[in-house]
Parts: C-alpha cells; structure tokens; sequence
C-alpha cells in the first residue's frame, strides 16, 4: 500500500471509480513488470530482456500518465 500511495496516488488527482480503477490497473502492470527491485538485483519480478546499444538509441515512454516512464531502444 505504501507505494502505491507515493509512487502513484498522492501525484494523481482520481475523477471518479472507473479512473481510479484505470490508474491502478497501470499502475500495477508497472509495478510487476518495469520497475525495478534492489533484492532482485535491479530487475522486476518479470524478467525483462536485455537490449544492446546496438539496437538503437533509448526511446521514454511514458507510463502512468508520465509519472514513470520506460525506456526500450528504438532502431
């Protein structure tokens, strides 16, 4: 509950239950597949890939309504 509170909630001003319930709902796919955990060696629960800098340069994409942000290479 705690980092949902300050990493998501206290930032976002909720209209109603049906965007309360969207914001969650990106907040958490967030939460178990992007952001990272210093016990998990700064990886996610999900592992993901790792892209080369051959790949392409590094591209944000903004998640949460940009309150985080993910950044996959783009060729």
């Amino acid at each position: 509950m705690g980092s949902i509170k300050r990493e998501c909630l206290r930032h976002v001003i909720v209209l109603d239950d049906r965007h309360l319930l969207r914001v969650l709902r990106s907040y958490f796919d967030y939460y178990h597949e992007l952001r990272t955990y210093l016990s998990l060696n700064r990886n996610s629960p999900i592992r993901r890939r790792v892209e080369s800098s051959e790949q392409g340069r590094d591209v944000a994409i903004l998640m949460i309504g940009g309150l985080h942000h993910r950044y996959p290479r783009a060729a």
